[in-house]
């Protein structure tokens, strides 16, 4: 949908169910315009902001054609993290174009605030309307990087700046058909996708031919933006030889409410291995207070006496937090 059909921009992506494609939203940040013009010039203007703060940069061979990952043994990883001033890197990259197999450059999310001061002042989006005054904005840069398929906590409004990237997009309910690595041990700290979307092997990966049916695919060109829910999976491409995102990512949770990555590790760590009769009667109670109704299921006990089953506040979110720690210390 073009920007300027939308009269507030925010309150339309709070309506909506899944990923959305506005055109042209930041067509007219300076940081855009910059990048129109030259590798250069957007590093002329993002010298304006930049802390000095040196970037950490994923550095890997020609050989990976920009897909970073796990080496062949798993015992790793097929890049090297380094770290490189802001000037250094975009050398790098302008050495780089036009290179038929260039080595892979990439610098993932960069806090604004800590990299790039005032840079977001002088390129807004209003996020009122979201309930997102506290997002958090980064600065992704890199060179024809490819990251697979990986799902956010938290809403993600990714703004492309500079270069062109493809987004394929899976929903949530494609998880077993994504063949997904470690939890605990990842390129970027969230879980990917194993499968080379490109060549995937479909004797090794089966049903990742089923997850392909249900993908999605937008190209977004310098200027557009994309709404992508939380939850929703994403393998993103970098298709130039610069390419720069710009990204907000909020939760509409109260900032009291735990990592439900935290809890899923634990259950991995007292559930997952229990003898199945046990791990049956533990998904029933998942069922029953967690996933079912949760009012219905304490409606017997009065409000005054229901503990940990009450309404949820901060108070009691910070109680909870307190024995929990003091149980894992046991």
């Amino acid at each position: 949908t073009p920007a300027t059909e939308l009269d507030d921009v925010p309150a339309f992506l709070s309506g909506l169910a899944g990923p959305h494609v506005i055109r042209g939203l930041v067509s007219n940040w300076p940081l855009v315009e910059q990048g129109r013009q030259s590798i250069a010039r957007i590093g002329e203007y993002l010298q304006r902001f930049y802390s000095g703060a040196p970037l950490i940069t994923s550095v890997g061979p020609p050989s990976i054609n920009g897909r970073v990952g796990y080496n062949d043994a798993f015992t790793g990883f097929n890049f090297e993290r380094t770290q490189m001033q802001l000037g250094d890197f975009l050398s790098h990259i302008e050495q780089c174009a036009g290179a038929e197999a260039p080595p892979t450059l990439y610098v993932g999310s960069s806090m604004l605030g800590h990299y790039f001061p005032g840079l977001e002042a002088e390129n807004p989006v209003a996020l009122n309307a979201l309930n997102a005054q506290g997002a958090i904005a980064s600065l992704w840069l890199g060179n024809r990087v490819v990251v697979s398929a990986h799902f956010d906590v938290p809403d993600n409004l990714a703004c492309c700046v500079a270069g062109r990237r493809r987004f394929t997009l899976f929903p949530p309910e494609q998880l077993e058909n994504l063949y997904v690595g470690p939890w605990d041990r990842t390129p970027a700290g969230q879980p990917i996708s194993l499968v080379d979307l490109h060549n995937p092997d479909l004797q090794r990966f089966p049903r990742f031919a089923e997850a392909m049916q249900a993908a999605r695919e937008v190209v977004l060109e310098p200027g557009d933006a994309l709404f992508l829910p939380s939850m929703w999976w994403h393998h993103v491409e970098g298709l130039d030889d610069l390419n720069i995102l710009l990204n907000y990512w909020w939760r509409n949770t109260p900032a009291y409410m735990g990592s439900p990555i935290t809890v899923l590790k634990h259950a991995m760590l007292g559930i997952r291995d229990l003898p199945p009769e046990q791990r049956e009667a533990w998904r029933r109670i998942f069922e029953h207070y967690v996933f079912g109704d949760a009012e219905h299921a304490v409606a017997h006990i009065p409000e005054s006496g229901r503990g940990i089953h009450g309404s949820m506040d901060e108070d009691r979110a910070r109680a909870i937090r307190a024995e929990l720690l003091n149980m894992l210390k046991r």
